[in-house]
């Protein structure tokens, strides 16, 4: 990933957060030539390891996880929130109007080496541990078992695990670090008006690299 120094995340802490925040992600594979891509929700366990390890399981119908049935290389990128940055926005283009379009994103990239788990057991402590990680911000959360026991072993003959254990994370906030700090505040100001919710968040993660760097 292109990563200029102001855009770069080096923070860990805060990649695992997006991670967290944000456990879609597209998983990537390549195999004798031939890549591979799917969305996939994860699992972090961030005291696994000097990274952390990711947790997932696939259909067993998607040939994906036959790629790493001898561990290898995997890609996954997580992304967080993304915004069209309009230049009509920016100062700038009101004192020189030097200005072009851009976007806003954040995002984390991890890469770790990749390996199979099919064993009934790892499968079914992965999806109660996946289902407890996202139902838990519901008032009545659901549970695997609250499922009837034979539905829920077939469904885990259903699915293959994958566990990568992370050896790069990179992190790229994109997020107007590279402007003045009055194009800043007109971004934020763009994005606020604009009002939706991905505009607002976006404003937010400005925000915070404007109050950071103040």
């Amino acid at each position: 990933m292109y990563e200029p120094p102001h855009f770069r995340e080096t923070d860990q802490a805060r990649c695992h957060d997006l991670i967290r925040t944000r456990p879609l992600a597209l998983l990537i594979s390549a195999d004798e030539g031939e890549l591979m891509a799917n969305p996939i929700p994860f699992l972090l366990d961030p005291q696994a390891g000097e990274h952390g390890v990711l947790r997932c399981h696939l259909a067993r119908a998607n040939p994906q996880w036959k790629v790493f049935t001898e561990p290898r290389e995997a890609l996954v990128v997580f992304q967080d929130h993304e915004h069209y940055i309009h230049p009509g926005w920016y100062e700038t283009k009101r004192d020189s109007g030097k200005v072009v379009p851009t976007w806003n994103y954040a995002m984390v990239q991890v890469r770790g080496r990749a390996q199979v788990h099919d064993d009934p057991h790892w499968l079914g402590q992965q999806i109660r541990d996946l289902t407890q990680m996202m139902e838990g911000r519901y008032p009545e959360p659901w549970a695997v078992d609250d499922a009837p026991p034979p539905f829920i072993d077939a469904q885990i003959r259903g699915i293959v695990g994958i566990e990568i254990t992370i050896h790069d994370m990179r992190g790229k906030w994109k997020v107007s670090q590279n402007r003045s700090e009055a194009d800043r505040a007109g971004v934020i100001s763009g994005l606020t008006q604009k009002g939706d919710a991905e505009a607002l968040a976006m404003a937010d993660l400005v925000k915070t690299a404007l109050e950071s760097k103040a």
